[in-house]
């Protein structure tokens, strides 16, 4: 964002921020719009090889409202794609609250790619998991979320129901594509610590199966512009096991990467369907 940019500070200027943003992308991606978007979280730029054809690629920072990601396994390139006769905004990073950004800050690219004509959002990440049944390395659909944050991307008298955030049209879409998918609840924490055993057990007793940075506010932000939302959680790290050894960021950003392209494979394949 310019030195001469107000940020914005309520859902409507949010809004207002992304429509220009959206403008931008369009004219220099030379679309009309987009059918679809996709956010790539820790771990999985290598999903955009398999994802769909590339068209042009653009750096997110040069649009109005956008920073640079600093967390590992995130870059500031966002690149349009086919995906059979569907045109596809990839954001290939996010940025997080613990990167020193507000809910509205975090929000940005998805309310972009909405306001670029995107009515599907899909929202990808990494989760340590909190069940013995989904290990390392299992993709897990997000069915519901928690959000423990303690912010919204919703700013001023906006009411916005969440009772069905996570669209049962495309987890059917996923399941149909992959049936062995799990599907689980995500927790949202703002990090960047990880938690203490007291807090894992304290997650796990609230029905949460994985916990992450990120997603949920992303989620809110996109149903509250009326998209419809699918979010898959790579899993990363058994988070339980924080009870009994340290936790090792190399080696789960590794688990999630090794398995990107397969997992671009399986975008492709739920968005050609959608």
């Amino acid at each position: 964002m310019s030195d001469t940019e107000q940020p914005p500070r309520t859902t409507e200027q949010a809004e207002e921020l992304a429509g220009s943003a959206a403008h931008e992308l369009l004219s220099l991606a030379g679309a009309d719009s987009f059918d679809a978007m996709v956010v790539l979280g820790s771990g999985w730029a290598g999903a955009v090889d398999t994802l769909g054809t590339p068209d042009i690629e653009l750096d997110v920072t040069g649009l109005p409202g956008f920073h640079a990601p600093t967390a590992e396994g995130h870059t500031s390139v966002v690149r349009s794609m086919w995906v059979g006769e569907k045109r596809v905004a990839v954001f290939m990073g996010r940025i997080h609250l613990y990167e020193g950004h507000d809910a509205l800050d975090v929000a940005h690219a998805v309310r972009t790619g909405v306001a670029a004509g995107a009515r599907t959002v899909v929202l990808t990440g990494s989760a340590g998991s909190l069940r013995a049944d989904i290990a390392p390395g299992q993709p897990v659909v997000v069915r519901d979320h928690i959000n423990l944050t303690g912010r919204s991307p919703l700013v001023g008298a906006t009411f916005v129901d969440l009772s069905r955030a996570y669209s049962e049209r495309l987890r059917e879409v996923a399941r149909e594509v992959d049936p062995s998918l799990a599907e689980g609840v995500y927790v949202s924490t703002v990090g960047p610590q990880f938690q203490t055993p007291a807090e894992l057990n304290v997650l796990r007793q609230s029905g949460a199966d994985v916990v992450g940075r990120s997603i949920a506010l992303e989620a809110i932000a996109a149903v509250g512009a009326g998209a419809d939302v699918l979010a898959l959680a790579m899993v990363s790290n058994d988070a339980m096991s924080a009870v009994f050894e340290p936790f090792e960021a190399e080696h789960a950003l590794e688990v999630v990467t090794q398995r990107a392209q397969r997992l671009g494979e399986f975008l492709n394949r739920v968005l050609s369907r959608v």
